[in-house]
């Protein structure tokens, strides 16, 4: 396996990345486990999570299954912060008193004592950013954190960042963390550029479309009642358009037309695009795990990518995956 580096961190990184929200919301942790181990055994190496997913339990099943098989030095672990996680003002939102309290949670959830990459979850636009900076900074030369990234953020709130780590002498990010898959490609206009340009990797989530581009919904009515749009509603359910479930399921036609299984060809088609790092696999079962791994190895031709870029433009989209990020204007066809 090819592994790769991630931005200015040095850390090398497999080309496909664990991702757990799935972790016990709704996959029970006897299966969480399983997925773990089957990942890590088939050389992947990242896992991310977040101290909000499933109220802070899937930490902990990450923390369990990781300690109980002594895997913690073959593993890298990325966690976030920024969501609400409790009813007081520092259980949510990037002050330094919110940072720390999380950090100190989610080390011992996790059952370690450093966090090889913590990330913003989102950006908070209420609180400066140096304050953040100069926490997380903190928590670098305190030995409980590696590395910082952002997530979901705009250009100018990062390069933001990158100048005050700068000017001041503080830990830099060295990851983003945006959406991106071939029904929302906006990422491609200043994001991607701007990561290049100041070399920070970029770990991509929702690389499938929630399922669209592998054929999961054949109409809006009725949506599947175990997809992530019905059980989770919300944000989720709002990227699941006719136009997106109608562009996803061409894709899908294409995709088995020339000898591909279409969720495979869509999420290996983010992980060769042009400055990504590596994009966030969320399988619900080990089942949907070892239909993902043969992509590690799997490349695409050149016809293939034509095709793709056909069918959706760069720098396009017919499915808003920035909906949680009350930044990015809509630009959506």
């Amino acid at each position: 396996m090819n592994y790769r580096i991630l931005g200015a961190s040095g850390l090398a990184i497999s080309p496909l990345v664990l991702g757990t929200d799935n972790f016990a919301n709704p996959t029970p942790e006897r299966e969480s486990r399983e997925i773990l181990y089957r990942a890590v055994d088939a050389g992947i190496n990242l896992i991310d999570t977040s101290n909000s997913y499933a109220g802070g339990e899937c930490e902990s099943i990450i923390g369990r299954a990781v300690s109980d098989k002594g895997l913690r030095k073959k593993v890298l672990i990325a966690t976030k912060v920024f969501y609400p996680t409790g009813p007081l003002p520092e259980d949510r939102g990037l002050s330094r008193a919110a940072i720390f309290k999380a950090c100190e949670a989610s080390l011992k959830r996790l059952r370690t004592d450093y966090i090889d990459l913590y990330q913003m979850h989102r950006p908070d636009f209420g609180v400066p950013h140096e304050e953040t900076i100069r926490a997380l900074d903190d928590l670098v030369h305190q030995g409980k954190v590696r590395f910082i990234g952002s997530s979901t953020a705009p250009v100018s709130h990062i390069l933001e960042g990158l100048d005050i780590s700068h000017k001041q002498g503080f830990i830099r990010y060295v990851s983003e963390q945006p959406p991106y898959n071939l029904l929302d490609r906006r990422i491609e206009k200043e994001v991607l550029p701007m990561c290049r340009e100041q070399n920070l990797g970029v770990i991509t989530w929702s690389p499938l479309a929630m399922g669209m581009l592998a054929g999961r919904y054949l109409d809006t009515s009725p949506l599947p009642v175990d997809s992530r749009a019905v059980q989770r509603r919300g944000i989720y359910e709002e990227r699941v358009t006719p136009a997106a479930i109608e562009e996803g399921n061409r894709f899908a036609r294409m995709a088995i037309g020339h000898g591909y299984d279409p969720a495979r060809l869509a999420l290996t088609w983010v992980k060769d695009q042009p400055g990504i790092t590596a994009p966030i696999i969320g399988p619900k079962t080990v089942e949907q795990l070892e239909n993902f791994l043969p992509v590690l190895n799997l490349d695409l031709t050149d016809e293939i990518r034509r095709l793709c870029d056909e069918m959706f433009p760069p720098g396009t989209a017919v499915a808003d995956f920035h909906n949680t990020s009350g930044w990015m204007k809509k630009m959506i066809l």
